[in-house]
């Protein structure tokens, strides 16, 4: 396909998803006035897909001029070709190595921005790497594990205000809860061409991604067991109706396996045994490190690609594993990935704008670090998308 039938294939995509995103028209509409970010570069590292698009044009809109690439595996070409067409600062292909998207987040950098909207903290590391952080004004953070890194391997380093768009429960609830468990499950279908319907699965991990996931195959039928080793949310599992067990009494059972927490090494070298022939291992985390893909490699005897997205591993006692997606975040990957429903991210993409506002004009009245949304953006955003679910407008 030519680069400008791409563009057009893109915009077309851009533009049913634009008209299905109400909560940022009416923003988009209103920083077009303000103009919040008048003068100020953001450096994006986020999924490169129409939904972020229509994001990218909210920020446009509103002054900003925005340099970007996507998330290793999942950027989408016919989405990048369009905003480039818009004249955006984009970098980045779907079939890039891991080493050109370290490549393409050193170019957002190069950009020298001013506000950072980051997911996986990778920005954010690198500014502080560079000696830079001074230079940055604030930003945002998307995920769980960005939060995690931010506040444990960058504590302390970041001198400037990251909201953590994760620490929102319009977020956990609308995103992480029913939309991550939705979209897992629709390409867990998708990719597999499998039923869900009496497969037994083992989620691992019951935050609000993992409850989603585990929640929503249930619904379709799915034989669901849980490992979670925060008690707590053991317990809660366990309340919903979820066999809870330690994974190494899990996995011998499991036809399939999806991570959710965040974490890396949660599905260990040494478990992978354990596994029956045939299971299915997937990882809806933001890292592709949940599960040990090197120890899956070192341990089989063969493997063989069935698919855009499937891998079979041949161990060596006659086994056989498959791995989706090379165990990166699976609801963006394989033949025509959507992600997230349009709604949970018109939801999302609007904490997103209105958090990155917040810094662009009022940076003084946040602490340094990472941080909760603040509370009035919350009330105000599920004020409103109450209004939309219940009118429709």
């Amino acid at each position: 396909m030519s680069s400008s039938d791409l563009a057009a294939t893109g915009a077309a995509r851009i533009t049913w998803i634009r008209s299905r995103m109400p909560l940022l028209a009416e923003t988009r509409a209103r920083f077009a006035a303000e103009r919040p970010f008048e003068g100020i570069r953001i450096g994006m590292s986020l999924h490169l897909e129409p939904k972020t698009a229509v994001l990218l044009e909210t920020l446009a809109a509103g002054g900003a001029e925005v340099v970007s690439t996507g998330n290793h595996g999942s950027t989408q070409d016919d989405t990048v070709a369009a905003l480039r067409e818009q004249g955006m600062t984009v970098f980045g292909r779907r079939d890039d190595t891991l080493e050109q998207h370290h490549a393409n987040v050193e170019a957002v950098l190069d950009a020298r921005p001013q506000i950072l909207l980051d997911n996986g903290a990778d920005l954010a590391a690198g500014v502080v790497r560079r000696g830079v952080a001074g230079e940055v004004r604030g930003g945002t953070e998307e995920t769980t594990s960005g939060a995690f890194r931010l506040r444990d391997e960058l504590a302390g380093a970041v001198p400037f205000p990251v909201l953590v768009i994760n620490d929102s429960p319009l977020k956990a609830i609308g995103e992480n809860l029913h939309a991550v468990g939705q979209s897992a499950v629709e390409s867990f279908q998708r990719i597999t061409n499998l039923m869900v319907p009496g497969r037994r699965f083992v989620v691992i991990g019951y935050g609000w991604c993992g409850r989603g996931v585990a929640r929503y195959l249930k619904a379709l039928g799915g034989q669901v067991a849980v490992a979670e080793v925060d008690e707590i949310k053991a317990f809660e599992a366990a309340l919903d109706g979820f066999l809870v067990d330690d994974l190494e009494n899990l996995l011998p059972n499991a036809q399939a396996v999806i991570t959710a927490t965040g974490h890396s090494n949660v599905l260990p070298g040494h478990l992978l045994p354990l596994l029956p022939s045939g299971a299915v291992l997937a990882n809806i985390g933001h890292f592709p490190d949940e599960i040990d893909t090197a120890a899956l490699a070192e341990q089989a005897a063969a493997r063989e690609p069935l698919d855009e997205a499937l891998e079979l591993f041949r161990m060596p006692d006659g086994r056989e594993i498959v791995l989706i997606a090379d165990g990166r975040m699976f609801n963006l990957a394989g033949r025509s990935p959507k992600g997230n429903s349009i709604a949970s991210m018109d939801l999302g993409f609007l904490l997103q704008a209105r958090s990155l506002e917040r810094v662009a004009t009022a940076a003084d009245t946040l602490v340094a670090g990472a941080q909760p949304i603040p509370d009035d953006i919350n009330r105000a955003i599920a004020r409103r998308m109450v209004e939309v679910m219940r009118t429709g407008a």
